[in-house]
C-alpha cells in the first residue's frame, strides 16, 4: 500500500512546481494503494463502461441544441455533425491510447500531469469542471420543455414559474433541480447500481431516435435538402462548433478507471464504441428531421422533434411517448456526466488540488458519498437558478482545451515512456493525435469572441482558487521537497530510488 504523505506548504519554486510531473507509475500506484475501506469497487465491465460513454453523450445535440444549430447549416447540419464528429474521434482515439496506459479515474488530468506538469493538469481539471458541473445544468434545464410535452396530451403544463430561472421571468427551474437530485441519490447507492440504471435509460433513448427516425422517413422529401449549404463553409463550422456540445461526455468511460474490472482492455473498446454509436445516431435522426421538415420551419423549441412527429402522425400518444423517451435520456446524460465529475474530483482530491473531503470514499457503499452530495446540489441549485448563458457555450471550450491535451499527451508518452504497459495504439500516428489537435483548435477559434471572455474570467477564477488551496496542499510538491530534505542530509545510497514525481521524470 502506497504511503500518503501529508502535504506541508511547499518551498519549491512556483515555476518548477507548475512544471511537475507526476509520473504514470506514481499515479497508477496512488490509484492502487488506497487505504483499506477508501477504494472504488471494480464493478463495470465493458457493456457498462460503454453505456456510460453513450449516457453521457447521446441526446443532447439532438434533443436541446438540433434546432439552434439547423438555422446556423440549413440542411447541411449533418455534415456539421460529421465535422464535430470527427474532431471529437480523432480526440477520442487518443483518449483510447491514454486510457490503457494510464488506467486511472483521472481522465485528461492524470493524463495532463503525467507530461505537462501540475499547472497544466490544473488548468484541465478545471476546464473538466466546467465540462461535466455546467454542462450537466445545462442539459438538465431541457428537460422541463419535455416535461410539458408530454403532460400537455392530458391538458396540464408547468407554470413558467416553476420552469424558468428568475432571468427568464421565472421564481426556479424545478423539473431541472428534480433530475440532477435523483441522479445524485442513485449515484450514492453504487455505481454498479448506476450503470445498470444508466444502461437501461441508454436503451430506451436509443430505441426513441430510431422510431423518431423511421417515422420521420415516412415523410421525406429530398427537395428538403436543396440548397445543401445556405449559409456557406461558415455557417457549417459555426454549428459544428456549437454541436460538439454534443460530443461531450464521450470521454466519460475514462472517469471509471478505478472502478472497471479489466480498464486497460475496457476502457479503449468502450471509448470508441460509444463514439461510433453516437456519431451515426446523431447523423441518421439529422438527416430524418430535415428530410422531414424544411430547414427555415425550424424553431428555437427545444422540442422541435416532437413537433415534426405530431405534425406527421396528427397522433398525441406519439408525442406523449417521445416525449417521455427524451426526459430518460436527459435523465441518462444527467446522470453519467454527474458521475464523470464526481471521480475527476476524487483524483484531484488525492493529489492534495480540492479539499480532502472530495476524495473520502465510503466503505459501506464504494461511492464518494459527500463529494456527490455537493457536487449534486451545487449543480442542481445552478441549473434551477442561474441563468448559464454564454457559461454554458464555453464549455464547448473547455472541452476542446481538454481534448487537445489529450492528443499531446499520446505523443509525449511515444516518445517519452514507450516501454509503459498498453493493449491500443492510435493509428497512423502521429497523423492522428495532430490532426486531433489542430481540428481543437480550429473548432475553438470559431467560437465567439464573448464565448472566449468569459471562458477567460472562468480560467482566471481556476488560477485564484490554485494559489489559494491547490499550491500549498499539492501532494506531488509535499512528496518532492520530502525527497529534496533527503537528498540534501543523507549520504548518496546505491540503493536510493529516483523520485517518481521530480521535474522532467514521467
Amino acid at each position: 500500500m502506497t504511503k500518503q504523505v501529508t502535504p506541508a506548504r511547499p518551498h519549491v519554486r512556483l515555476g518548477a512546481q507548475l512544471l511537475q510531473r507526476k509520473s504514470v507509475d506514481a499515479i497508477i500506484a496512488d490509484n492502487e494503494g488506497v487505504e483499506p475501506g477508501q477504494q472504488l469497487r471494480r464493478t463495470l465491465n465493458v457493456w457498462h463502461l460503454t453505456m456510460i460513454s453513450v449516457g453521457a453523450a447521446l441526446g443532447t445535440g439532438i434533443l436541446v441544441i438540433l434546432s439552434t444549430a439547423v438555422p446556423m447549416a440549413g440542411p447541411a447540419v449533418w455534415i456539421a455533425f460529421v465535422l464535430a464528429g470527427v474532431t471529437a474521434f480523432l480526440s477520442a482515439l487518443s483518449y483510447a491510447e491514454m486510457a490503457s496506459r494510464v488506467p486511472v479515474s483521472g481522465s485528461s488530468y492524470s493524463y495532463a500531469y503525467a507530461t505537462m506538469g501540475e499547472g497544466i493538469a490544473w488548468v484541465c481539471g478545471w476546464c473538466l469542471v466546467l465540462e461535466y458541473a455546467v454542462s450537466v445544468a445545462a442539459i438538465a434545464v431541457g428537460a422541463g420543455q419535455y416535461i410539458n410535452e408530454a403532460i400537455s396530451v392530458f391538458g396540464l403544463s408547468i407554470p413558467d414559474a416553476w420552469m424558468q430561472p428568475p432571468d427568464s421571468g421565472g421564481i426556479v427551474n424545478v423539473p431541472a433541480a428534480v433530475i440532477v437530485l435523483l441522479a445524485t441519490l442513485l449515484l450514492i447507492h453504487g455505481a454498479r447500481e448506476s450503470a445498470w440504471v444508466n444502461t437501461l435509460m441508454v436503451l430506451i433513448k436509443v430505441g426513441i431516435l430510431l422510431f423518431f427516425t423511421a417515422v420521420a422517413f415516412t415523410a421525406f422529401n429530398a427537395g428538403n435538402f436543396q440548397p445543401l449549404a445556405p449559409m456557406g463553409v461558415a455557417g457549417i463550422s459555426a454549428a459544428a462548433s456549437q454541436l460538439f456540445f454534443s460530443y461531450i461526455g464521450f470521454d466519460a468511460a475514462s472517469t471509471a478507471g478505478n472502478e472497471a474490472k479489466n480498464p486497460r482492455r475496457d476502457l479503449p473498446r468502450a471509448i470508441i464504441a460509444s463514439m461510433i454509436i453516437v456519431t451515426v445516431l446523431y447523423v441518421l435522426v439529422a438527416v430524418a428531421a430535415v428530410g422531414a421538415l424544411p430547414w427555415t420551419q425550424f424553431s428555437d423549441s427545444e422540442s422541435s422533434l416532437v413537433t415534426i412527429l405530431s405534425d406527421i402522425t396528427h397522433q398525441p400518444w406519439v408525442a406523449l411517448l417521445f416525449s417521455v423517451g427524451a426526459v430518460i435520456a436527459i435523465a441518462s446524460v444527467v446522470l453519467t456526466v454527474l458521475y464523470g465529475q464526481t471521480r475527476i474530483l476524487l483524483t484531484m482530491s488525492r493529489d492534495g488540488l480540492v479539499p480532502k473531503l472530495f476524495g473520502r470514499v465510503s466503505p459501506r457503499t464504494g461511492t464518494p458519498i459527500a463529494n456527490t452530495l455537493i457536487v449534486g446540489v451545487a449543480v442542481a441549485m445552478t441549473a434551477a437558478f442561474v441563468p448559464l448563458g454564454q457559461l454554458a457555450d464555453a464549455t464547448s471550450i473547455g472541452t476542446l482545451f481538454a481534448f487537445a491535451l489529450v492528443n499531446i499527451s499520446v505523443i509525449y508518452l511515444r516518445r517519452n515512456r514507450p516501454d509503459l504497459p498498453h493493449t491500443y495504439k492510435v493509428p497512423l500516428y502521429p497523423i492522428t493525435p495532430v490532426l486531433g489537435f489542430l481540428f481543437c483548435g480550429f473548432l475553438a477559434v470559431t467560437l465567439g469572441l464573448e464565448t472566449w471572455v468569459v471562458f477567460g474570467m472562468w480560467m482566471a477564477i481556476g488560477v485564484l482558487l490554485y494559489f489559494a488551496y491547490g499550491r500549498s496542499h499539492s501532494v506531488v510538491a509535499s512528496t518532492r521537497q520530502v525527497e529534496h530534505r533527503k537528498t540534501a542530509t543523507a549520504e548518496p545510497d546505491e540503493n536510493t530510488t529516483q523520485d517518481p514525481v521530480s521535474p522532467g521524470h514521467s
